[in-house]
């Protein structure tokens, strides 16, 4: 395989070294392949198991999804999970026992807390593939009641290249999450930079879902994560235009 290069002439900024930053490459994720749907699964999840991957701090599933046009989830149950889906490409249709029934389209999220019990289905309702993210976070406290929300962009030409969107408090119009848990998606073009600030006693889990990028000078693409469990200064810059992740400051 050959060596990835990559231009630092054009991107001319300084970063702190994370001694002990783990990255978990897209290509040891596990893999699922069932004809309408192909997903990739960044922990344990259905038939892939590995006792190194069980999920980070409250972070317990990243389900990184592609449904054929027409294909989807029957429904089915969940509990005790706080359970959100990004929707990256194409359509994604959300019905659910509480009476939600919503077609969400790419950038948007919708967020349900399966509490004491909830039902829901998924498909992809139009004629051409899906891709988007489904992530469970555990919830502090089991038996809550079920709940559904949305974040959905603001109607703004300027793209701001990190956005709360889950949040335990509902700030700066995020979603609201029953953890302590703050969830950022990040929108880079090449040479765009980010920070973020990790205190100490949390961890950062971040995930590519798009294009790639630098953090603190690691060349991270589609699929890939890494994460940190101490005090640290990230920086995060797009090494490609159209990248997008999402990161988890986690209790």
């Amino acid at each position: 395989m050959g060596k990835i290069r990559v231009s630092y002439k054009l991107f001319p900024m300084t970063y702190a070294p994370i001694l002990n930053l783990k990255i978990r490459r897209a290509s040891d994720r596990g893999h699922a392949h069932h004809g309408w749907l192909e997903s990739y699964h960044t922990f344990s999840f259905a038939d892939y198991y590995d006792p190194e991957q069980m999920g980070f701090r409250s972070l317990r599933v990243i389900n990184d999804d592609r449904v054929a046009a027409k294909g989807g989830f029957p429904n089915h149950p969940h509990r005790d999970m706080e359970i959100f889906s990004y929707v990256l490409e194409g359509q994604l249709a959300h019905q659910d026992s509480m009476g939600n029934e919503r077609i969400l389209n790419p950038g948007e999220i919708q967020l349900m807390r399966a509490g004491s019990g909830v039902r829901h289905s998924e498909y992809n309702p139009s004629q051409h593939p899906a891709h988007f993210l489904q992530i469970w976070i555990t919830p502090h406290t089991r038996n809550l009641e079920p709940a559904y929300t949305e974040w959905t962009p603001p109607p703004s030409s300027h793209v701001s290249p990190k956005t709360l969107v889950i949040s335990a408090d509902g700030r700066d119009g995020s979603a609201t999450i029953a953890q302590d848990a703050s969830v950022y998606l990040l929108k880079l073009q090449a040479g765009t930079a980010t920070e973020h600030q990790l205190k100490k006693g949390r961890g950062i889990w971040l995930h590519v879902a798009k294009g790639s990028l630098l953090l603190n000078g690691n060349l991270l693409h589609a699929g890939d994560a890494a994460c940190i469990e101490e005090s640290a200064f990230l920086t995060i810059l797009g090494n490609e235009n159209n990248t997008e992740a999402i990161l988890f400051d986690l209790n």
